[in-house]
């Protein structure tokens, strides 16, 4: 039986999916053992200690990613690249996303000086979304809308005095949220309405086309995001992310996505038998 590492992840990153995201976790472990794939299990704290070649990771510790940029930099596999993590951070997904025409709404990021200096209605004159830049949500206040200059302010205000450096300002898109899961390359693709409803026709197709075009943007094979879907239809991403929950479609996910890591797997295991 070959051996793989898995990085479980810290729950402080898991905020209200705690028990979601470790059962995915569990799921891929345990579908991968099916394909006669051994799993050693690492706590983020713990990277250090990994010897075997082929990681899926479900880390979001910024000490952990770094670690994991000069594992990954030893020629080991790691699924989903620390590199692709560094760039699903908010204030670096922003320019990815713009820069390949994925359709976003208006948003600046920036420190949070650099924001305050942005004027509310440079973004939109009704309401606008502040997020924090440097890891997604922990706690609910951390994704928050705003009506006006002193509130923005004051929320960036806030942010600082929780040390939070980055952040972003973002439009709001009127229509629903829709949220979805992935895995890159392969014919997985799932979608719900947030507040569980579905009487707004849109194309599934091309929303599944721009979150594949956005998970490529930013690096990432394993992943989900929102996306907001308008009355008429309209499609609008608003945020991708590494390795979620999937806990809607849990068992089906984790089969392709351990078959995903799998196929990795083979490839690794043949490029080295062509090396020898």
């Amino acid at each position: 039986m070959i051996k793989i590492a898995g990085i479980k992840r810290k729950k402080i990153y898991s905020p209200n999916h705690v028990i979601n995201d470790a059962l995915i976790f569990s799921k891929t472990v345990e579908r991968l053992n099916q394909l006669d794939v051994s799993v050693e299990i690492y706590e983020e704290d713990d990277v250090e200690r990994i010897k075997e070649e082929l990681i899926f990771s479900m880390a979001r510790d910024k000490k952990t990613i770094n670690r994991l940029l000069k594992t990954e930099g030893e020629n080991k596999k790691i699924i989903n690249s620390p590199i692709a993590e560094w760039n699903c951070l908010r204030v670096n997904m922003v320019g990815l996303l713009t820069k390949n025409n994925i359709p976003f709404p208006l948003t600046v990021a920036g420190e949070i000086d650099y924001l305050k200096r942005i004027s509310f209605e440079q973004i939109d004159l009704r309401k606008v979304w502040i997020k924090r830049g440097d890891v997604h949500a922990i706690h609910k206040e951390d994704v928050i809308p705003v009506f006006s200059e002193e509130e923005k302010n004051n929320i960036l205000d806030e942010f600082k005095r929780r040390e939070i450096d980055t952040a972003i300002l973002q439009k709001h898109i009127e229509g629903k949220v829709v949220k979805f899961y992935a895995v890159y390359g392969t014919d997985f693709f799932e979608t719900y309405f947030s507040d569980r409803t579905n009487n707004i026709d849109f194309d599934k197709d091309k929303l599944k086309h721009y979150a594949a075009e956005s998970a490529e943007a930013v690096g990432l094979d394993i992943y989900g995001g929102d996306a907001i879907i308008s009355p008429n239809g309209d499609i609008t991403i608003i945020d991708i992310n590494d390795w979620p929950s999937f806990a809607p479609v849990r068992d089906e996910a984790s089969i392709h996505i351990a078959s995903f890591i799998y196929n990795k797997l083979k490839e690794s295991t043949q490029l080295q038998n062509q090396r020898r």
